[in-house]
C-alpha cells in the first residue's frame, strides 16, 4: 500500500510541507530539550538533531478521533495537525519525534523494535505509547495533575493525553525506577522488562502489557462511538439507534474502568509482594512500610473499591510479623543462607524458576515453624 492510499485510510488530508528551516528548529529544539531533560541516558544531541532534521513533516487535516500528530517510519515523516501550535512544541509533537528516535531496523528497513514495542511478537505497542507519552510530558515540562475519568479518580503527568496509561506505567516505574523504563524506551532493549519481571514475574508482565493494548484499543473504539454519536445527532438518527450506541458507549468506558483496576491490582500485589520477601532487617521493613502509604498518590480511586486499604492492612500485619521474627530470631539471616545452599544445589539441574518456586515453599514453611515455636 503507497502512502497516499494509507494517508486516505487513516482520514490524513494533506495541506502543506514545512520548509527545511522549520524542520531544522523543530529538530533543534527538540534534540535540545530531550538531551537535557535525560542527561543520565548519554544521549548525543547533534545525532538525535540529525536524525529528525532529515524526517519530511506535513501540516495536515486530521480526522476528528484520530490523534494530533502522526509518525510513518515507512516514509520517515510526521503529519500534525492543522489545529496544532508548532510554535510551543507541545507533547505531541514530542512525542511522535521520540518514535523516530525509537526506531531499530534491520539492513534492509525493516522495523524491529520500537522501544518497548517489539514487532516480530507484535507485543507492547500500547506499554510502549505510555512510556513515550511519559517522556514527552518531561520534557514539555507538563504539570501533574488529579483528574477523573471513566469513575475513577487519579493523579496522571499527563492529563490529556493517555491519561490513564501514563498513570498505570508510572506505577510500574514505582517499583522499577525510571531509568530502565526510560532507558528501554530510547534504546529499544529489554532493561525494563527484565526489571520489572524481577519485581514481580513474566507471566504478569506480559499479562500487564496486553491490558495497555486493550485500554488503547477500546479508547479508540470509544472515540468512534463518540464520533458515530455525533453524526446520529446531525442526522437526526431515531431514539433507538442513540440509545444502542449510547449503552454501547457506556459497556466500553465499564471495561476500561476494569481492566484499568485489574492492572493496578497485578502490579501492587505482585511488586509489594516481592518487596515484602525481599525485607532483611529492620531498616527494609521501615522502607516497605513507607512506600505503602506513599504508594497512595499513584492509585486510581473508585467508589466502593477498597482493595487498597485491605491490602494495606493485610501487609502491614505481615510486616509486623517479619519484625517479630527478625528481632527474636534473626530468622531472615537463616533464610539468606538457606537460600545461598539452595541456588548452588538446584541451578545446574533445574534452573532459576524450579529454585525460587522451592525456596518460596521452603521459607513459608520456616517461618511457620518458628511462628509456632512461639
Amino acid at each position: 500500500m503507497n502512502i497516499n492510499a494509507i494517508l486516505k485510510k487513516e482520514g490524513i488530508e494533506v495541506k502543506s510541507q514545512l520548509d527545511k528551516s522549520q524542520i531544522n528548529r523543530i529538530a533543534s529544539l527538540i534534540s535540545e530539550k530531550i538531551c537535557n531533560t535525560f542527561p543520565e541516558h548519554n544521549l548525543n544531541q547533534n545525532d538525535i538533531f540529525s536524525l529528525l532534521s532529515t524526517l519530511t513533516m506535513f501540516i495536515a487535516k486530521m480526522p476528528a478521533d484520530s490523534t494530533a500528530a502522526k509518525y510513518f517510519s515507512k516514509i520517515n515523516a510526521i503529519y500534525f495537525s492543522d489545529t496544532m501550535d508548532l510554535e510551543n512544541l507541545d507533547t505531541l509533537v514530542i512525542h511522535e519525534c521520540l518514535h523516530a528516535i525509537q526506531e531499530v531496523k534491520n539492513s534492509n528497513g525493516k522495523l524491529l523494535k520500537l522501544g518497548l514495542y517489539d514487532f516480530a511478537s507484535g507485543n507492547g505497542q500500547g506499554i510502549n505509547e505510555a512510556a513515550v507519552q511519559l517522556m514527552s510530558t518531561k520534557v514539555a515540562g507538563i504539570q501533574e495533575d488529579t483528574v477523573k475519568y471513566y469513575n475513577l479518580n487519579f493523579h496522571t503527568p499527563s492529563p490529556l493525553f493517555y491519561p490513564i496509561e501514563t498513570a498505570l506505567i508510572n506505577q510500574m516505574a514505582y517499583f522499577t525506577g525510571t531509568y530502565p523504563l526510560f532507558h528501554s524506551t530510547l534504546y529499544s532493549n529489554y532493561i525494563f522488562k527484565n526489571t520489572f519481571i524481577a519485581k514481580s514475574n513474566e507471566k504478569v508482565y506480559h499479562t500487564i502489557e496486553k491490558n495497555f493494548d486493550l485500554i488503547i484499543h477500546y479508547e479508540e473504539l470509544l472515540s468512534f462511538s463518540y464520533a458515530e454519536l455525533a453524526d446520529y445527532s446531525k442526522n437526526n438518527a431515531s431514539l433507538h439507534k442513540i440509545k444502542k450506541l449510547n449503552t454501547k458507549i457506556d459497556s466500553i468506558k465499564n471495561f476500561i474502568f476494569n481492566i484499568t483496576l485489574s492492572t493496578q491490582r497485578l502490579t501492587v500485589e505482585n511488586c509489594f509482594n516481592t518487596e515484602l520477601d525481599n525485607v532483611r532487617d529492620t531498616a527494609s521493613l521501615k522502607l516497605v512500610r513507607e512506600r505503602l502509604y506513599t504508594f497512595n498518590s499513584f492509585l486510581f480511586m473508585a467508589e466502593n473499591d477498597d482493595f487498597y486499604s485491605k491490602f494495606y492492612c493485610e501487609m502491614m500485619n505481615k510486616l509486623e510479623e517479619k519484625e517479630e521474627l527478625i528481632n527474636k530470631h534473626g530468622v531472615l539471616n537463616y533464610l539468606n543462607d538457606l537460600q545461598t545452599d539452595l541456588l548452588d544445589l538446584t541451578k545446574d539441574q533445574f534452573g532459576f524458576n524450579f529454585f525460587r518456586r522451592l525456596f518460596n515453599k521452603l521459607k513459608l514453611l520456616f517461618e511457620e515453624a518458628i511462628r509456632e515455636k512461639n
